[in-house]
């Protein structure tokens, strides 16, 4: 093992430590927060009883998912860009569509998943305060490429 290889493998470890994002009454009251953990723009959302942390930035274009709306669709929690409309879900960040199948006689649209699209990471809560570590899958996803803060600048969502 050579000292850059020993040096790349900390660095790893160090990214994928649980980083403190705030109080849990407070993110519950706001109902999301924003926040840089390990140079990656993360977006903390609090629906239905249950935490959720993803990429900030749409895997579209990078649209500020913090400003999007919450809907239920087809039964799962989904932030929908405030950009371009595009919806993902909260658990998993799927990308979701409508389609319709033109050789049925009456088309109905149904929604269809794009796969993984964005980014989710793991959120825990200890003692009130609110934790979320980056995901540990080496897996190349679309929001990737919006995710480092370099050159960007978030605002937090105002508080109501």
């Amino acid at each position: 093992m050579n000292e850059d290889s020993s040096v790349e493998t900390s660095k790893k470890k160090e990214d994928r430590s649980p980083i403190c994002v705030g109080r849990e009454d407070e993110i519950k009251k706001l109902r999301r927060t924003t926040a840089v953990i390990h140079d990656r723009e993360v977006v903390v959302f609090y629906h239905d009883g249950r935490f959720y942390a993803l990429d900030c930035r749409c895997y579209h274009t990078g649209g500020p998912l913090h400003e999007g709306d919450i809907e239920d669709i087809n039964g799962q929690p989904c932030i929908i860009c405030p950009w371009h409309r595009y919806k993902i879900t909260l658990a998993t960040g799927e990308g979701l569509y409508q389609a319709i199948n033109p050789m049925e006689q009456s088309p109905k649209p149904t929604w269809k998943s794009k796969g993984v699209k964005q980014r989710t990471h793991r959120v825990t809560v200890d003692s009130g305060d609110v934790y979320v570590t980056l995901s540990d899958t080496d897996d190349n996803i679309d929001s990737d490429h919006y995710a480092n803060i370099h050159n960007r600048t978030i605002h937090p969502p105002k508080k109501k």
